[in-house]
């Protein structure tokens, strides 16, 4: 336990907002992978993410406080409503923590998505800090879409 304080204290010390590894790989014909990673300290909560750009869909995993996998996501827009479907691949349920953060991704993006997330489920406050960091980061890699790909009516902010 006390490791664990320690190793927290040093990444708190060593980066105050954020650290990114961003790689790009030639997956042959169908253009680049993009793998980007980065870090995060959130109300004393070290927060890792992963997001990988496949052709026509992301791979996004969320960490909180370790490199614990979660609970595995699906989610993706769905014909002719142009509603969003979210189903439990491992673990958890299609009311869980991720399952929300998962469907918000693909009203933004249009694309599939593919969402790991370990943040603990009482913590609605870091759940939406993680979603905002995670959006704001697919934003500036240019994963977002117009308003005119997919919409929900009951979508908010």
């Amino acid at each position: 336990m006390e490791g664990q304080d320690q190793d927290q204290q040093d990444a708190s010390s060593s980066s105050s907002s954020s650290v990114e590894i961003l790689d790009q790989f030639d997956n042959g014909s169908s253009g680049l992978l993009q793998v980007t990673s980065f870090s995060e300290i959130v109300d004393d909560a070290l927060l890792h993410f992963q997001i990988i750009r496949l052709q026509k869909q992301i791979y996004a995993w969320i960490g909180c406080n370790s490199a614990k996998f979660g609970h595995l996501y699906a989610a993706a827009p769905t014909r002719p409503s142009n509603a969003v479907s979210v189903t439990s691949l491992i673990g958890g349920s299609s009311d869980n923590t991720g399952s929300g953060i998962a469907r918000r991704i693909v009203l933004k993006t249009g694309l599939n998505v593919v969402l790991a997330c370990n943040i603990p489920k009482n913590s609605p406050m870091l759940e939406a800090a993680a979603e905002r960091r995670l959006v704001h980061k697919l934003v500036n890699l240019g994963y977002t879409t117009p308003k005119s790909g997919v919409s929900s009516s009951t979508e908010q902010g």
